[in-house]
């Protein structure tokens, strides 16, 4: 049995002082200090200790990307992510051609079975979010118009044991169709974005079966008091909503409404793209070059091509920007983000039971260090 003391330990709904946290590949539950006989003591120092951060929507990290179906690419992503207190995370894939994402899903679902073997190391590869090909050219963003396809739910279900989120236009011809059949199925969670829906045709996505909206404001209409559109019916209604936090994409005005209305709902991403955590240049993204400077990225006609957001630094931002205590921020980071995406049975919290994910970090959210299935 291992041990931590001396740290901040938090809770899905609190902080709590005082108790060690005992793990040995699952998480084992809390005493007294005192009370431990542990095989190994890690003394926290005073730091946060967090369930593993959870990034749900990442394209790619430090020169690689999950579209370019690199079984090497993906291993240096999730050796690289758990620097970042990140534990477990989708590869997210962007409308690219139909080839190049058989590849990419056949590489993720082989870099899934290796991720979970001990001693990997990094981060676990948890499944694959699909970000397109079936969504609107009218709100493409950074996405290629030439590979938007139209919905063809045959297709994606023979990848259904790897994708866990599917982003897509609800109003594209056949979307309605293809709604019905993949929540019928239940094993992907369908995801509103890169949509020009309006707002009836949003909530009607969300009680046919999709649960999720992808990058909330961003690659959607605005919202208007007369024509309150998909982030009208994302605040309004019950389902998980992703917020890309680095103060650009979104206003940091916002976030204490956000956290008002949202609550457990919100979901923290980092859109992050092969640029994190490189130096300003040119890269690419789904074969559209873009450039970065500082914490934008941006195709040459200024369109928004992803980010450089790192999840621990995500967590902070809506701490601060929000003025929420730290749990609730972590929260959004790790168990919201593995409810949105259906990996929650052994994810996202310190309970008893499941995978020993743990991080530490201290009060500006930097990494202290990483625990994967108790390693680290």
């Amino acid at each position: 049995m291992k041990a931590i003391i001396n740290g901040r330990i938090l809770l899905p709904d609190r902080e709590i002082t005082g108790k060690a946290l005992l793990y040995q590949d699952t998480v084992i539950g809390f005493a007294d200090p005192a009370d431990i006989c542990a095989d190994e003591v890690v003394d926290a120092e005073g730091a946060y200790v967090a369930p593993g951060l959870i990034d749900v929507h990442i394209h790619g990290y430090m020169g690689d990307d999950a579209s370019d179906g690199d079984v090497k690419g993906l291993r240096r992503m999730a050796l690289r992510l758990a620097e970042n207190g990140v534990t477990a995370f989708l590869p997210t894939t962007m409308t690219v051609p139909r080839e190049q994402l058989d590849e990419a899903f056949l590489q993720i679902r082989r870099m899934m079975e290796e991720s979970r073997k001990p001693g990997f190391g990094g981060a676990e590869i948890a499944g694959c979010h699909a970000e397109g090909p079936f969504i609107n050219p009218i709100r493409k963003g950074a996405q290629a118009e030439s590979a938007i396809q139209p919905p063809d739910p045959e297709w994606i279900m023979a990848y259904a044991d790897i994708i866990r989120i599917m982003t897509f236009a609800p109003e594209m011809p056949g979307a309605e169709e293809m709604i019905r059949t993949i929540a019928r199925d239940g094993r992907i969670r369908l995801s509103i974005g890169h949509t020009d829906a309006g707002f009836d045709q949003a909530q009607q996505a969300v009680c046919l079966g999709a649960t999720r909206f992808t990058h909330l404001f961003n690659a959607m209409p605005p919202m208007h008091h007369r024509r309150p559109g998909p982030v009208g019916a994302a605040l309004s209604g019950n389902a998980w909503a992703e917020i890309i936090a680095d103060g650009f994409h979104v206003h940091p005005g916002l976030f204490p409404m956000l956290s008002r209305v949202l609550g457990r709902r919100l979901v923290l991403i980092t859109d992050c793209v092969r640029a994190g955590g490189m130096s300003d240049g040119e890269y690419t993204l789904g074969g559209q070059k873009f450039t970065l400077k500082g914490i934008e990225c941006r195709q040459k006609d200024g369109t928004i091509a992803g980010s450089v957001l790192k999840l621990n630094e995500a967590v902070r931002n809506y701490r601060d920007y929000a003025g929420i205590p730290m749990y609730e921020a972590v929260r959004a980071a790790s168990l919201n983000a593995a409810e949105s995406a259906g990996i929650a049975d052994m994810r996202g919290s310190l309970t008893p039971g499941k995978q020993a994910d743990i991080v530490l970090m201290d009060d500006e959210c930097r990494v202290v260090r990483t625990i994967i299935r108790g390693v680290g």
